[in-house]
C-alpha cells in the first residue's frame, strides 16, 4: 500500500492539484468517493452557464487535462494510478450527470452505480486498469465505468419507469 501524498505535494504543482481533485484526493477514507462527490457542484455550476453541447465540450476538455495531470502526478508519486488521484472520477461522474435524468433520486442511483463499477471493475474496466499504465489509462477506465453506469440507468428507467 502506498502512502498518501502530503498536502504540500497536492498543492505543489498544478497537475497535482487537478489530479488530486483540488484536495479531495487527500481524504483519508474513500478519495475516489470524494472525487465522485466533487463532480456534483462542478457540474451544477457549469450546467447553469453552458448548454448541453458546451458542457460536453467542457467535459472532453477536463478529460484531456486529466490525461496530462494524472500522467504527471502518477510519475511524480511513482505510482501510475495512485488511489488519491481522483480527477478521473470527477470527469466521469460529470459525464454521467450530463446524460442521466435530472432529479435527486436518479443522481443518487447513478452515483451508487458508478462507484460500484469503479470499485468492482468488471471487464473490460479491470483489463484497462491493469494494462493501460498512463494518464490516458487512468482516465479511460473510469469513462468505461461511466458507460456501464449509463447502460444500467437506461435499463432501469426503461423497465421500471
Amino acid at each position: 500500500m502506498t502512502p498518501p501524498p502530503s498536502f504540500r505535494f497536492a498543492f505543489g504543482h498544478p497537475a497535482h492539484v487537478i489530479a488530486l481533485g483540488f484536495g479531495t484526493g487527500l481524504a483519508p477514507l474513500g478519495p475516489g468517493t470524494a472525487g465522485t462527490m466533487l463532480a456534483f457542484p462542478i457540474y451544477m455550476l457549469l450546467d447553469r452557464w453552458l448548454d448541453p453541447l458546451e458542457l460536453f465540450g467542457a467535459i472532453l476538455l477536463f478529460f484531456a487535462i486529466g490525461v496530462w495531470a494524472c500522467g504527471r502526478t502518477g510519475r511524480d508519486l511513482g505510482v501510475v494510478d495512485h488511489g488519491a488521484m481522483n480527477w478521473d472520477e470527477v470527469v466521469s461522474m460529470m459525464l454521467v450527470l450530463l446524460v442521466v435524468p435530472d432529479g435527486l433520486e436518479w443522481w443518487v442511483f447513478a452515483f451508487g452505480v458508478f462507484r460500484f463499477f469503479d470499485v468492482v471493475k468488471p471487464q473490460p474496466i479491470r483489463h484497462i486498469d491493469r494494462t493501460m499504465k498512463s494518464g490516458f489509462g487512468v482516465m479511460f477506465d473510469d469513462v468505461v465505468a461511466a458507460f456501464y453506469t449509463l447502460l444500467l440507468v437506461a435499463l432501469v428507467k426503461r423497465l421500471f419507469f
